[in-house]
């Protein structure tokens, strides 16, 4: 949500001093602070009454106690927007490296949230690939027992998922074998989820009883597409230790919300433009756990499509320059992973 509100261009450089003093000190900056720190060759009167103009635009607010000021929601906004507006073209390095995950991608989404919330003491939040986004790789229909049957799916993304199928009859060997022989040869490649794939379990061509077969394992690939996106999280603990006491409350509901990690991916949404890192300020994530928050995104995949987003949430006190290189930079290197290893459509 972008700023609507038009500042001067020494206004500007007064609200981002201002911003990234607080941001490092935590406390009410005033304008002597300001003109020792920032070096801009104006006097502290001048800062002062640009200071008084800011706060008239509820950019800025000061405590009853303090003749310093610190931004407001819409402060950071416009101190975001700024940011955004004025990036590189290209992210700063990062030293994410992947290449020990060989090609599992929960591997790669795990090590990505440990390394941005070792960096910026943040919250890192990743999201996987929705599973429909994948490709079948290689199928195994295996006879256990004589009743028991075993599904084996590989994915494009380097995932496994097993499932047991209990029958009420023994299993033709013959009729597993050829399962899984028929399965390869006319599912793999497909994507999950699509019409295509769903067609080969109902081929007029089978006969009856092969139809009913596959009819009696489809779910395997039914409810792989079913299943709810997966959201990988980093940095409770640092977090936790980096608050000061006034924000631990609105953590306390933010902690509990991420333990239901289905809701928060709901709440975060996607983002409004795939091709840009993006910022949420306190009320603009529509939840009363984030309203004291701040989420700094952006998204990662293949070149005609996002995949997921890596994320960073803290107070909304926080270091927007260093996070928005931070994920800028883990998406570009988890871009590159998941394009070496998915196969596009």
């Amino acid at each position: 949500m972008a700023s609507t509100v038009t500042l001067t261009p020494r206004q500007q450089e007064i609200l981002r001093h201002l911003v990234e003093e607080f941001v490092q000190s935590g406390q009410p900056v005033g304008s002597k602070t300001l003109v020792e720190r920032s070096r801009m060759g104006v006097s502290p009167s001048t800062v002062r009454a640009e200071l008084a103009e800011l706060e008239s635009l509820g950019l800025l607010t000061h405590p009853h106690t303090s003749a310093g000021r610190v931004p407001t929601e819409a402060g950071y906004r416009y101190y975001a927007d700024e940011l955004l507006g004025r990036l590189e073209p290209t992210p700063p390095s990062f030293p994410l490296d992947l290449s020990a995950t060989s090609t599992e991608v929960e591997s790669a989404l795990q090590a990505t949230t440990e390394m941005l919330s070792q960096v910026t003491r943040l919250l890192a939040l990743v999201s996987a690939p929705p599973l429909e986004a994948t490709h079948v790789r290689h199928v195994e229909v295996l006879l256990l027992q004589a009743e028991l049957v075993m599904v084996v799916v590989i994915t494009s993304a380097g995932g496994v998922t097993k499932r047991l199928f209990h029958f009420d009859e023994p299993v033709d060997p013959g009729l597993a074998q050829w399962a899984g022989e028929y399965l390869n040869e006319t599912v793999s490649g497909l994507q999950l989820g699509t019409s295509l794939l769903a067609r080969r379990f109902d081929d007029p061509a089978l006969s009856p009883r092969e139809r009913a077969f596959l009819a009696a394992l489809r779910p395997t690939f039914t409810e792989l597409v079913q299943a709810e996106q997966r959201l990988y999280v980093g940095g409770a603990a640092d977090l936790l230790g980096e608050l000061r006491s006034e924000e631990l409350a609105a953590y306390r509901q933010l902690f509990e919300l991420v333990e239901k990690r289905a809701a928060l991916l709901e709440v975060l949404g996607p983002p409004i433009d795939t091709r840009r890192p993006f910022v949420r300020v306190g009320h603009e994530l529509d939840h009363p756990a984030l309203h004291e928050i701040a989420l700094v995104g952006a998204c990662y995949g293949l070149v005609h499509r996002a995949l997921g987003a890596v994320s960073l949430v803290g107070p909304v006190r926080m270091d927007y320059e260093k996070a928005l290189g931070a994920v800028r930079s883990a998406a570009t290197e988890l871009s590159r992973f998941v394009g070496a290893i998915y196969d596009e459509p």
